[in-house]
């Protein structure tokens, strides 16, 4: 009863873990022929049979019966001929003995090991397929239930009640979870701890956000229109940019849809993120242009990776954004550094910085000059938002710096 009631228990450990029954049968088969193998140093010559449905197992060994002074005697798949008729009389050298071994015979201790050793192979495989299943789904969008919340993560229950988890960095600074409830996120990666696979979600990757656009706009799911790129700043800002291969369908107007529609279900998914969606195109100036959108350039210069963008005055803070969040974005997604000035009138004559020595430290001078501003109308055209970003000035000396400046041609 010892190998029923093993096997049975084992059976059910298994099916608990959604283990299928081939695999099973084969997991109890090593375990059994490890014990052989360890019992009688071979294990070529056993048989063994398992019926899962009864819990029934069998294990049979084979031997070729031969004579008593045989030199193959001790071979591990002979056995004398007195030994054979010790089994049943009527066996004759040349015949097969087959003979039934019982798992209690491998003793108390060997069955222990042996089910310890079922548990943690099932264990194992489980980790196995854990890591196979969701190695192949990276970067897809699931549904998940909110099962504890922690200081540093959220862990999350799958379908088959697997944990996820959701590290804080991962979440929109918004986010406010509760137990029980279902919410979606992408699967970003999958960390290894002591070789257990542990499946890291996100909801603040660029992929998520893509995720959410091809559930809402049909018209992306079926590839008519294309996401070239997507950046973000979660819970806050993230601007799209969008192609169409069909130039019947407006790619922005199919993103936002009717009133809002389409979008609106995205933003509220993202605790309110405001979303730009930019029509892609290869024409630099114009898809700079887009990008620091809501605000209208007047000029654009590209140098390299470099962009200067000149604007009337009134659109500076436009195009740099809340905290610089429009213009950060907008470099991300033409993947240039761009540098906002300000127009200024024409009026008066330019004048060189350091002509202003006796007012302006000499280390301010070089450090503007560093970033190749030379003459105060240089100075004057720039944001001081977007001068204390590029130098190492504080915003008190830039203050200062341009009222000395401003002066020099109100006089």
């Amino acid at each position: 009863m010892e190998s029923k009631k093993l096997i049975e228990t084992f059976a059910e450990f298994a099916r608990s873990k959604n283990i299928d029954r081939p695999t099973v049968i084969r997991i109890l088969e090593e375990v059994f022929r490890a014990m052989i193998h360890k019992k009688f140093s071979m294990d070529d010559n056993f048989d063994i049979i398992i019926n899962l449905d009864q819990g029934d197992l069998q294990i049979w060994r084979f031997r070729e019966v031969v004579d008593d002074n045989s030199e193959d005697i001790w071979e591990h798949d002979k056995i004398s001929l007195s030994e054979a008729k010790k089994i049943e009389e009527d066996f004759d050298i040349g015949e097969e003995v087959s003979e039934e071994i019982n798992l209690e015979s491998f003793g108390r201790r060997a069955i222990t090991a042996a089910r310890q050793t079922l548990i943690q192979k099932v264990k194992d495989l489980e980790k196995d397929v854990l890591y196979l299943k969701y190695s192949q789904l990276i970067g897809e969008m699931i549904t998940v239930e909110v099962h504890q919340i922690l200081n540093q993560e959220v862990i999350l229950l799958d379908e088959e009640k697997k944990e996820l988890f959701l590290p804080k960095s991962e979440q929109i600074p918004k986010d406010n979870f509760k137990k029980g409830e279902y919410i979606r996120a992408v699967i970003q990666r999958i960390d290894l701890q002591k070789s257990t696979p542990k499946i890291i979600l996100s909801r603040t990757s660029p992929m998520f956000l893509e995720r959410l656009f091809e559930s809402e706009v049909p018209e992306i799911f079926d590839g008519i229109i294309a996401i070239k790129k997507i950046v973000r700043e979660p819970g806050e800002r993230a601007k799209v940019a969008v192609e169409s291969f069909d130039e019947r369908i407006d790619p922005v107007g199919a993103c936002v849809g009717i009133k809002g529609s389409r979008i609106h279900n995205i933003v509220r998914e993202l605790q309110n993120e405001n979303i730009d969606v930019i029509n892609y195109t290869e024409n630099l100036e114009l898809y700079i242009s887009r990008a620091l959108s809501p605000a209208k350039i007047s000029s654009i210069q590209i140098k390299g990776d470099r962009v200067s963008v000149y604007l009337k005055p009134d659109q500076v803070s436009l195009a740099i954004g809340k905290g610089g969040q429009n213009i950060k974005l907008a470099s991300k997604l033409v993947d240039k550094e761009i540098d906002v000035y300000r127009e200024i009138d024409n009026i008066g004559e330019d004048v060189n910085l350091d002509e202003f020595s006796d007012e302006v430290e000499s280390w301010i001078i070089e450090e503007l000059k560093k970033i190749g501003l030379d003459s105060a109308k240089s100075v004057l055209a720039i944001s001081k938002e977007d001068l204390e970003r590029r130098t190492d000035l504080e915003k008190e000396t830039i203050d200062e710096l341009y009222k000395i400046l401003t002066q020099e041609f109100e006089e």
